[in-house]
């Protein structure tokens, strides 16, 4: 099974730097968008009968938003971690056979961290989500996590401490998050990787010169580890800041494990 997810910033800007083509390419069961700045009827993407589409939309206009494209049909589908809880559109949950997908777009605290409060507070009612669903079945969360957890992650961490996605805080929150059960994919795989990132800053050469963060993962229950077949970061795909982050399962695994 090939799960794909990408923060797309903006999808309509994004269909028109290659995003069809880049979708149709991967072959993916499922896809997950992130940011995809859209309301209803804004966009209408020709997917064939292969993929059925779910759209969480933002309130705001021009702001966040998620979506699945999923050519396996899920048992049961969920839009935000509570009833009417999510105005900005940022969780799906697909219920399968053998798993949970979460799709999320979390809080970004913002320059000035003025949001850092309630990216904290977010975060403590996510992860209890999370380990809510966990104890039904096995849970797969991908998206852009905004935060980098480990130096290794980011190319400048000593200029880049207490910023933004770098901050103490933040960091804590996904420790506390795999603490709780849960593996980092592609750290799980390549513990010692370094320069492989799936964001950059838009100003000029900094993605040529890989200067970059990553911040978009695939999480998975830790039990799910010996099914996990590759994790791997499209840094090369462009249409967006961020690059797409693959993740492929083999559930026949399980067997083994």
């Amino acid at each position: 099974m090939k799960l794909v997810s990408w923060n797309v910033n903006g999808l309509r800007a994004c269909v028109n730097k290659g995003f069809i083509d880049y979708l149709d390419q991967t072959e993916a069961d499922i896809f997950c968008l992130q940011e995809t700045k859209l309301q209803e009827g804004q966009i209408s993407l020709e997917l064939g009968e292969a993929y059925k589409q779910y759209w969480n939309y933002a309130v705001k206009k021009g702001y966040s938003g998620t979506a699945v494209f999923t050519k396996i049909p899920p048992l049961s589908v969920r839009y935000g971690m509570e009833e009417d809880e999510e105005p900005e559109g940022r969780i799906i949950t697909l219920e399968f056979d053998e798993f949970y997908l979460v799709t999320v777009y979390t809080p970004n605290a913002k320059r000035d961290l003025s949001r850092l409060d309630y990216r904290l507070e977010w975060e403590d009612r996510f992860r209890n989500y999370l380990m809510q669903l966990d104890v039904l079945k096995p849970v797969i969360v991908c998206g852009d996590l905004n935060v980098a957890h480990h130096e290794i992650d980011l190319k400048n961490a000593k200029g880049n401490h207490n910023n933004s996605g770098f901050t103490l805080e933040e960091r804590g929150k996904m420790t506390e998050l795999l603490e709780a059960g849960f593996i980092d994919t592609f750290r799980h795989l390549y513990p010692e990787r370094t320069d492989v990132y799936s964001w950059w800053s838009n100003m000029p050469g900094v993605r040529a010169r890989n200067v970059g963060w990553r911040i978009d993962y695939f999480l998975a229950s830790a039990r799910v580890s010996s099914m996990i077949v590759n994790a791997k970061i499209d840094c090369d795909i462009l249409g967006s800041d961020h690059c797409p982050v693959i993740l492929e399962l083999d559930f026949n695994m399980a067997d083994k494990g």
